[in-house]
């Protein structure tokens, strides 16, 4: 089982920053994707960011430029988003996933309980 946990959501101004934390527990070996969605009002939820366990990053064209995923490579159970030049348009909430990889299409997921970003003009 994997527990994951958000934090850094927050009210900003636009063309302001935020970071967000996702710090995962139990067994976080597991896991080989771990990636930020979010979810507007109305919306469906969206693919914002995500990192595979080699490194490679993949980010909505929305985002792009504007923000910055990572991870603590040494404790290996943290993921960040770093959120640059914020728009109105980037409000939502913001949900940490991670990714067991079972079959070349299937996976396991587990998701944090989201932390909200909300984005003033």
């Amino acid at each position: 089982q994997v527990r994951l946990v958000e934090s850094g959501g927050g009210l900003v101004q636009a063309g302001g920053s935020l970071r967000l934390s996702c710090v995962a527990s139990g067994n976080i070996f597991s896991i080989n994707v771990m990636g930020w969605y979010r979810q507007a009002p109305g919306k469906q939820r969206e693919l914002v960011a995500d990192i595979r366990s080699g490194g490679t990053t993949n980010y909505a064209d929305s985002v792009k430029g504007r923000f910055t995923i990572s991870r603590d490579n040494s404790a290996r159970n943290t993921v960040y988003l770093q959120m640059n030049s914020l728009k109105p348009e980037d409000t939502a909430v913001y949900y940490c996933k991670g990714s067991r990889t079972l079959t070349p299409s299937t996976a396991l997921a587990y998701w944090g309980q989201g932390t909200q970003v909300t984005v003033s003009s």
